[in-house]
């Protein structure tokens, strides 16, 4: 669950951690990932609305530099070639399922590949196939593929990779889960970022659910290449509307803390009361949008600012919003590196930055993970099967309560979901298309 350039995902400091996605395989849409740098993709011709783009100074002092800034570094146009995951687990131990995770344990499991969040020193690398380990507030693990132009490729590196993860924190007796929210234990941090104490303290005013979404839960996050410039519009659309339906198909998480919560995906519900402003889906209009770059860009200028970082506690206002710190809210104006910070405390279900980061999905038990990583890339692999998995979907495209409260106990989302399983069946995977390949021809 977690963002920056290429590093944005919902919980993370990204000043202490690899860079993500990247490897052997190449990297979304020409992005140059390295480790510990923060690269900015270059800038395209125009902005939203045809505006030249301008890189501006260090320093904001208008909101529609901002937008243009926010639109130029999350919207990476190019060829839709590859696909990534990004795989979370809880983790537990049979001889005392009561216990949490703790920072020794998982840096003795890990070894080499231990992140520098919990060891500074740690090399951090990655495992035998190219995989990067991470790890979310309370412990979860999480594996981040390389992105790769082959669906056969990918599902081999990461089944690779997660087999040595796990081999790993056996031998320490931990356990991954198979549901995406802790069922048996309550919320308990582990990492001590400032990042985390800041959104603790943000979402603390909503309710105990931030808490549970940072520390309790896990989830399966796909990662697309946001495609050409004609094509943008698009897949943001069908990304979105596939969601109810894969959300409901997936949902895994109807036990939290002990207790039945009556939402199959207890993790979307934790996620969405944290904060919706930064969880929320987007409204109708924006998720449609002709322009999802300029409607992404107004949405992050106008949503509340969570942490202004500083060298000591950092200040966590009430509800300014990253548009008021601009005109003044605050005695020293925010600068490119604030705003970019900003973007990483948002957490929508589809997160763009520079690909296209897919977050509604449950964590899956076992292997299971591999089937919506492969739906999403058929899928979106083919403008055909992209329309024609949209229209299944657009009876209940904005269903998202009632896919994560029912899943497919919710007729509607019953339906579209067979409709969209089919087409998926149907259609071959990516690499093994032939050119000229479409959906209505034999295969």
């Amino acid at each position: 669950m977690r963002f920056a350039g290429f590093v944005c995902l919902p919980c993370r400091d990204v000043r202490a951690r690899p860079r993500k996605l990247s490897g052997a395989g190449g990297t979304f849409a020409g992005v140059t990932q390295e480790r510990g740098t923060s690269t900015v993709p270059e800038a395209p011709a125009t902005g939203p609305g045809g505006a030249a783009p301008d890189a501006g100074p260090s320093v904001l002092r208008d909101c529609a530099d901002a937008e243009r800034h926010v639109w130029r570094i999350c919207f990476k146009h190019g060829p839709p070639r590859l696909v990534g995951v990004e795989l979370e687990w809880l983790l537990h131990r049979p001889s005392d399922p009561d216990a949490p995770p703790d920072a020794a344990g998982l840096a003795a499991a890990l070894g080499p590949h231990t992140p520098s969040s919990i060891d500074p020193s740690s090399p951090a690398s990655p495992l035998p196939a190219g995989s990067t380990v991470t790890l979310e507030p309370g412990g979860q693990v999480e594996l981040a593929s390389p992105p790769l132009p082959d669906l056969a490729g990918l599902l081999q590196v990461v089944r690779t990779d997660t087999a040595a993860l796990h081999r790993m924190l056996a031998a320490q007796g931990l356990r991954p889960s198979v549901r995406a929210a802790d069922a048996v234990r309550p919320p308990r941090r582990i990492l001590e970022l400032p990042r985390y104490r800041a959104m603790e303290r943000s979402f603390d005013r909503f309710g105990p659910h931030g808490r549970s979404a940072m520390s309790s839960t896990a989830a399966v996050q796909v990662c697309v290449d946001a495609g050409e410039r004609h094509e943008v519009a698009a897949r943001w659309a069908a990304a979105h509307a596939f969601g109810p339906v894969l959300l409901a198909a997936f949902a895994n998480s109807p036990e939290l803390h002990g207790r039945r919560t009556g939402w199959k995906s207890s993790r979307w519900a934790s996620w969405q009361r944290a904060d919706p402003a930064r969880s929320a889906p987007p409204p109708p209009a924006d998720a449609a949008s002709a322009d999802p770059a300029a409607a992404w860009a107004r949405r992050v200028v106008r949503s509340p600012v969570l942490a202004v970082r500083r060298e000591r506690e950092w200040l966590v206002p009430h509800g300014m919003t990253f548009a008021e710190w601009i005109e003044g809210a605050l005695p020293e104006p925010p600068t490119v590196a604030d705003l970019e910070y900003h973007i990483t405390t948002l957490f929508p279900p589809v997160r763009p930055h520079g690909h296209l980061e897919i977050r509604y999905v449950d964590a899956q038990p076992g292997r299971r993970w591999a089937l919506p990583v492969t739906v999403l890339s058929v899928l979106l692999s083919d403008p055909a099967v992209t329309d024609r998995a949209m229209a299944a979907c657009e009876p209940v495209r904005h269903r998202w309560t009632s896919a994560a409260r029912d899943g497919l106990a919710d007729p509607a989302l019953a339906r579209a979901a067979g409709a969209v399983f089919e087409l998926a069946l149907g259609a071959p995977p990516p690499s093994a298309r032939p050119a000229g390949w479409s959906p209505t021809s034999p295969t």
